[in-house]
């Protein structure tokens, strides 16, 4: 069985666990579930309680006014609940959570990865964005052509290394909005990185899918291989103590330890012996870098966006810019009307096909000119003359990442919402390097929207997002996977135009991305869509490829939706291992 095919069935055996009664997921939280634990440490009876909630299925939503989580895992949102209730805001709640993921998601995010968050105020309403994503090395030697020639085979050793943003982001994001110690925010990852915890279905499976990566060296097979011959089952435990060695380190001397300090000369080293390129100085020219976020208005919502080079939150609004031209309410949802959904899968193709032409050739237009109605104007009349068909590229058939990213969503007391992606960019354990007991990632795969410069950023598609009404909150939003813009598209559309509750939103049967097809220029749909929609893509010739229901590669809805009244509202998404908890 193919690695992807292995998953997509773990996928679907964890999901229909969930809704037949087999899995945690399919009741209520636990009792104590969201009771907030002084100082972020958790009894064995609640870490248990809340480990066994992490599976795929159907997931309870929650609601509050004092505090509210959404994350891909039960243990990351309680941290962020615990800083809350501890007293922190939500930058110190999002914080704590994304280091807290890096120890129980380790498939999923690395501290050498990324770590961007854009951010909402309420005392001023001010928007901003944080890009703390990964450089290239100052020396890289490589051009567009070598690397789309040799990637997977680079990704495979040193080569594909770059510059860590995610420690950088944390410290710079803790100085402008933090309001706890950071030995506090950093306590619940120690403890899961010191102590162990209990390995869930989906971390177990990633593991067993990439174990010839994980395990080929012995710093590998120390933490996922601990009698040296087969990694733990699900339920047991996975104790990484040089990372909380690490931690408690990075605790006392932060940056100057991971930029200035021996973690930059033991990374760079062990890559250039693996035939990397990164450089101590590499690390010390890292800079977090402050932008205003990209703006258009959806109706009668102002949108915000993550800008360029993490181009998928300005991605996104491009969308949004052509959606707004029609009359979707008329249309209906995706999940139930076949117009809706090929008419947004059209959409993203277009985007796509000319942004990733701009990124490669080097004349991306001015943020003015992307943004407008004008642009969007001429792209719904492209989409009108290029006729019904789907526009997805036929090079799309090349196989998809593993599943590599993960989103969160907080917002606290005073009303400030932040949201955050943080990755080991799809590329879990990839070149099978570990230093002081983490995983080097291969964030170069992103290279394949375009080589940056040398020392720059690279140019990620990644979609943290923002819809206000008055200069207040209604949803903010993000998503991991490949399917994350069609996964945001179809949701935030689902509740912004059609009405919906999020529970509802995130549950519905959704398109998803072109990318793995196995049938050239088609695009993926979950096998519970509505017949009527499937009618509708027959009729008009859609090229298409059905997939299992709730399937992990349509991304994760990490959102808070806002009412009228204030009243936040967070639902997991049943294709990870998401739960939403409030205070």
């Amino acid at each position: 069985m193919r690695r992807r095919e292995f998953m997509g069935s773990l996928a679907a055996g964890v999901a229909l666990a969930s809704t037949t009664g087999l899995s945690g997921c399919a009741t209520a939280a636990p009792a104590g579930a969201v009771r907030p634990t002084a100082g972020g440490i958790l009894s064995d009876k609640k870490r248990q309680q809340l480990v066994a909630m992490a599976d795929f299925g159907r997931k309870q939503p929650a609601s509050g006014r004092k505090g509210l989580a959404v994350s891909t895992h039960p243990l990351v949102t309680q941290a962020a609940l615990d800083v809350m209730s501890d007293g922190g805001n939500a930058v110190d709640a999002i914080v704590a959570a994304s280091i807290a993921q890096s120890v129980v998601e380790p498939h999923m995010t690395t501290l050498t990865g990324v770590w961007s968050m854009l951010y909402y105020e309420a005392k001023t309403g001010k928007v901003s964005y944080l890009n703390c994503s990964n450089n290239a090395p100052l020396n890289l030697p490589v051009n567009q052509d070598e690397w789309n020639k040799n990637a997977v085979e680079m990704m495979n050793d040193g080569r594909g290394v770059t510059v860590p943003g995610f420690w950088a982001g944390v410290e710079e994001a803790l100085k402008v909005y933090g309001t706890l110690p950071k030995k506090r925010l950093v306590a619940p990852a120690i403890d899961y990185a010191r102590n162990g915890f209990e390995i869930h279905p989906f971390l177990w499976g990633e593991m067993f899918a990439e174990m010839s990566h994980l395990c080929r060296t012995e710093a590998g097979r120390e933490i996922f291989m601990p009698n040296g011959t087969n990694i733990p089952n699900v339920g047991e435990k996975l104790y990484q103590k040089r990372a909380a060695d690490l931690l408690e380190r990075l605790v006392e001397e932060g940056n100057d330890y991971f930029y200035h300090g021996a973690f930059a000369e033991k990374f760079s080293k062990l890559v250039q012996e693996n035939g990397g390129w990164v450089t101590p100085e590499d690390f010390a020219a890292y800079k977090p870098m402050w932008q205003d976020a990209a703006r258009t208005r959806y109706r009668e919502y102002d949108y915000f966006g993550a800008p360029y080079p993490d181009f998928g939150g300005q991605f996104l609004g491009e969308i949004f810019n052509v959606l707004s031209l029609l009359d979707l309410k008329s249309m209906g949802p995706a999940s139930q009307s076949g117009e809706t959904l090929l008419t947004m899968r059209r959409t993203i193709d277009l985007v796509t096909e000319q942004a990733m032409g701009w990124h490669y050739q080097n004349n991306r237009p001015n943020i003015e000119r992307i943004m407008s109605m004008e642009l969007a104007e001429e792209r719904l009349s492209e989409l009108r003359k290029r006729g019904i068909a789907s526009l997805a590229s036929e090079m799309d058939t090349v196989a998809p990442p593993p599943p590599g990213s993960n989103h969160l969503t907080v917002t606290d007391a005073e009303g400030n919402v932040a949201t955050v992606l943080h990755s080991c960019m799809s590329w879990p354990w990839s070149n099978g390097l570990f230093v002081d007991g983490i995983n080097i990632c291969a964030a170069s795969a992103h290279y394949g929207s375009g080589i940056p410069k040398p020392g720059e950023r690279i140019k990620a598609r990644i979609g943290p997002n923002l819809f206000t009404k008055n200069g207040k909150p209604v949803l903010m939003s993000g998503s991991p996977s490949v399917g994350l813009v069609e996964n945001i598209v179809q949701v935030s559309t689902s509740l912004l135009d059609f009405d919906m509750n999020i529970e509802e939103a995130v549950h519905q049967p959704r398109f998803g991305s072109a990318w793995g097809a196995k049938v050239p220029g088609a695009f993926f749909v979950e096998g519970h869509m509505d017949k009527s929609v499937l009618d509708y893509l027959n009729k008009h010739d859609a090229k298409y490829q059905l997939q299992n229901p709730w399937n992990w590669s349509n991304g994760s809805f990490d959102g808070i939706y806002f009412d009228e009244s204030g009243l936040a509202h967070a639902c997991g998404d049943p294709r990870r291992s998401a739960q939403a908890f409030a205070l």
